[in-house]
Formats: structure tokens, C-alpha cells, sequence
């Protein structure tokens, strides 16, 4: 594993905590944006669509049938990206690899800002077209409620994938530290110094004492045979 430390990787292996996974603000942020992505394409599948006395259907959105489209396509993506993301999370933790990590942190993080664009986009197409609906070309008190949520819902995904983003790129930046995910700093306790610190650049300092010999001691068993202690005067 190279680079030990960096984007978390000296926890990898460590044990699941589901109450700290839930309690992280990007986890909160996912779950809130899995939500509001499911509201806004099943407001527009289920009721987006009115007839005009005959079979065929006409999107609320001044009869666009590109606003429902779009909408439909950024919730469903943005719904089983939600999935996708929440299990790499989960699994996060397990990965060794910093170019792995450093990957997976990347690729959140460009999704997530893409993604915020999307919304953006999608929401004010959706506003433009529902304000030039005229109610005289189609019965909005079939479909009012149900655009009015995919136009609000909208909005918040806009915030929570913004929220993303920004906790994406704190990972990314934290994780370009190497000292930030060691054990040390978990624990608020300052990162020890593994090595005898350096006086001058390119020398250690190294105590005078610390490769000394120990003191010969004269046992039994290292006398020569035949060997008597001489008389003390």
C-alpha cells in the first residue's frame, strides 16, 4: 500500500460503525437527495401527463414533452447514483489502495458538481415552461400539484447535490494530507515522531550512549578450564 495515511487509508479494514455512517453529513445529504430525486420523477410519471379528451397525453409542462423527458432522466439517474454512492461509502473504508480512494473521492466529486449543474438546469427549464402554461390549453387542476413538487424538489436537489460537492471536495482536499487520517489524529493526540530528531540538515542526532557494549562480566561458565583466581594483597 502506498502512502499509508492518505484518504483514510490507515483505517482501511477498521469495523463498520453504522451509527457514526449515519450521523456524517454526507451521508444525511445522500439520503435527503435519494428523496428528493424519487419525488420529482414520480410526480412527473404519475401525474405530469394530462389528455384533452382524447388518448393521447400531453405533458403539464406547456405541453413540452422534453421538460417531463428531462426531468424523468435526472431524477431516475440521480436516484440510482444516490444507491451507487451510499454503497461505495459503506465500502469505502475496506478499500487499501490510496489510488483507489483517490478515485473513488475524484469521481464523487465530479459526479456530485455535474450533477448540481443538472438540477440547476432542470429546474429552471421546468419554472419557464410551467409559468407559459396556459390553463385555457390544458386542465391544470389535474397536474398542478404534481408539477409544482417536481419544480420545488428540484430546487432542494439543486442544495443537497450542491452540499455534496462540497463535502466531496473537503474529502479530497483532507486526503491529500497524509498526516490527517493517521491514527494519531483520530485520536486528537499529536502524530509521534517515528525518528531521532535532525540538529543539522542531514545529520541525526543519535545518543553517545546508545551502541555502547555492556560491561563484561567474568561468570563461571567463560573461565578457561584449568583457570585459578589469583590471590588479592
Amino acid at each position: 500500500m502506498d502512502g499509508a495515511g492518505s484518504f483514510g487509508a490507515g483505517r482501511a479494514g477498521s469495523a463498520f460503525d453504522l451509527i457514526a455512517f449515519i450521523k456524517q453529513p454526507q451521508t444525511i445529504l445522500r439520503v435527503l437527495a435519494w428523496i428528493f430525486s424519487m419525488v420529482v420523477f414520480a410526480s412527473i410519471i404519475n401525474e405530469g401527463y394530462v389528455n384533452m379528451g382524447s388518448e393521447r397525453l400531453h405533458c403539464v409542462f406547456n405541453k413540452n414533452a422534453d421538460a417531463c423527458n428531462y426531468g424523468i432522466t435526472i431524477g431516475i439517474v440521480a436516484f440510482l447514483a444516490c444507491v451507487f454512492f451510499l454503497a461505495l461509502d459503506v465500502y469505502f473504508p475496506q478499500i487499501s489502495s490510496v489510488k483507489n480512494r483517490k478515485r473513488a473521492v475524484l469521481l464523487e466529486m465530479f459526479f456530485s458538481g455535474f450533477w448540481t449543474f443538472l438540477w440547476f438546469v432542470g429546474f429552471c427549464f421546468l419554472a419557464s415552461q410551467w409559468s407559459h402554461t396556459s390553463p385555457k390549453e390544458l386542465p391544470l387542476e389535474q397536474a398542478s400539484d404534481a408539477a409544482r413538487a417536481a419544480i420545488t424538489f428540484s430546487f432542494f436537489s439543486i442544495l443537497s447535490w450542491a452540499g455534496l460537492t462540497v463535502c466531496a471536495v473537503q474529502r479530497f482536499l483532507l486526503g491529500t494530507d497524509m498526516t490527517l487520517f493517521t491514527t494519531e489524529h483520530i485520536a486528537g493526540q499529536p502524530p509521534k515522531q517515528p525518528y531521532p530528531s535532525n540538529d543539522v540538515i542531514g545529520q541525526t542526532t543519535i545518543p553517545v550512549n546508545a551502541y555502547q557494549s555492556p560491561p563484561l562480566i567474568e561468570t563461571v561458565e567463560t573461565r578457561p578450564p584449568g583457570y585459578k583466581i589469583p590471590p588479592a594483597f
